[in-house]
């Protein structure tokens, strides 16, 4: 090799000298550089990888942070005692972490409608005869509405339990979800039967408001009636929500 060439670009002449020393040792050259080039060009593309990931769940846990700031602070702030304000607190950040149980066995992916609904419903239905009756259609949701429906659904339970159709030994839960119209509109009830005599409390709770406010996250609206009989739950949104589809801000 000419001494110029050599001294002008030593690294060409390095890689030159290399592609000598594989021919001479009988391998083919360019199939190594090129897989050398793949293997950098996938090192690079997982550094990426790693660092939106790393965003993403930086945005995520300072999410949860805060879900969890809001629902101390206004659980206790609404409780009668203490005690009271701890067991609220206690429940919700149970739901919490159910709903991301959920999540992780469902690989992050989302989970059926029915699914969430019992891995709700399952810490407050532990007698022999199963006081909750739960029917729809097959609906898939995504991971972003998993956790609204699964806090919904918890303060729904707890509200039962201390006010409701479990507060008793006779009352019963029917749960109930359809989709239908188009674009397709998913309609989930919850209608309590055999408990107590109920009434439309004075104030709205925090749990209240939770639920509208849960409702409003994924572009929906909430009906809550305080029957006789007991209470009635209608959440009604666009199902594009559910999939975490883009949907208007203008649905009611």
């Amino acid at each position: 090799m000419p001494s110029d060439v050599r001294t002008k670009n030593p690294l060409a002449a390095e890689n030159a000298e290399l592609r000598i020393l594989l021919a001479q040792a009988g391998l083919d050259a360019a199939r190594l550089l090129a897989e050398a080039g793949i293997t950098a060009i996938e090192n690079e593309a997982a550094q990426r990888l790693q660092r939106l990931l790393l965003e993403e769940l930086h945005h995520r846990v300072k999410n949860t942070l805060a879900t969890i700031m809001a629902i101390t602070s206004q659980s206790l702030r609404d409780a009668d005692s203490l005690a009271t304000g701890s067991a609220a607190v206690e429940h919700r950040l149970f739901a919490l972490g159910r709903a991301h149980d959920l999540l992780l066995r469902s690989q992050i992916a989302g989970a059926s409608l029915i699914d969430i609904i019992h891995a709700a419903i399952e810490p407050f239905d532990s007698g022999v005869t199963s006081r909750f009756s739960v029917h729809g259609d097959p609906i898939a949701v995504g991971a972003e509405a998993v956790l609204s429906l699964s806090m919904s659904l918890n303060e729904l339970c707890t509200n039962a339990v201390k006010h409701g159709a479990l507060s008793n030994e006779t009352g019963r839960i029917e749960i109930a979800s359809a989709v239908a119209g188009s674009p397709p509109r998913l309609t989930l009830t919850w209608i309590e039967s055999g408990g107590p005599v109920v009434t439309e409390p004075s104030r709205r709770s925090f749990g209240t408001r939770l639920i509208r406010r849960l409702a409003e996250e994924l572009h929906g609206a909430v009906e809550l009636r305080y029957e006789p009989g007991g209470l009635v739950y209608r959440l009604d949104i666009p199902q594009a929500a559910l999939k975490g589809t883009a949907v208007g801000t203008g649905v009611a």
